[in-house]
This record gives C-alpha cells, structure tokens and sequence, in this order.
C-alpha cells in the first residue's frame, strides 16, 4: 500500500497533468516495489513558500536520517 504525499510549491497544474504526474509514480513505484496500480495512491498538497518553514519542520528535518533521497537545502 504505497502512499505518496508530495508537497510544493503552488503549480498550475491541469487535471491531465496532475492525471499524468499520479501515473507516473504509480508506474514507479509498480516497477520498483512491485506493488498492485489499485494500491498506490498519490497526494498533490501545494505550499506556499512563505509557509515551508513548517513542512521542513514538521516532515523533512525529524526524518532526515530516513529520507531517501534527501534535499540539497537546509533551513
């Protein structure tokens, strides 16, 4: 059951490229966790940057150690 919470910055984003953004992570995540397409969801929660100080707070910062891929920024 993977489930993909990305957040950034605000984009104008059509549904179509929103549409094409999900399947493209599903297909990821099918291809490299072996998961089922009816068990990945995908969130889209857009941020404005004058409120980010309290993603990396909440999210990044705490789980730095478990991130994957971490970012090239500090705050």
């Amino acid at each position: 059951m993977p489930h993909v919470d990305i957040k950034c910055f605000p984009r104008e984003l059509t549904d179509e490229q929103k549409t094409a953004l999900a399947a493209d992570i599903t297909e990821v995540l099918i291809r490299h966790l072996n998961s089922k397409e009816s068990a990945v969801s995908v969130a889209l929660t857009q941020v404005e940057p004058d409120a980010w100080q309290a993603v990396w707070d909440s999210e990044i910062a705490p789980q730095m150690a478990q991130l994957i891929k971490q970012p090239g920024y500090s705050m």
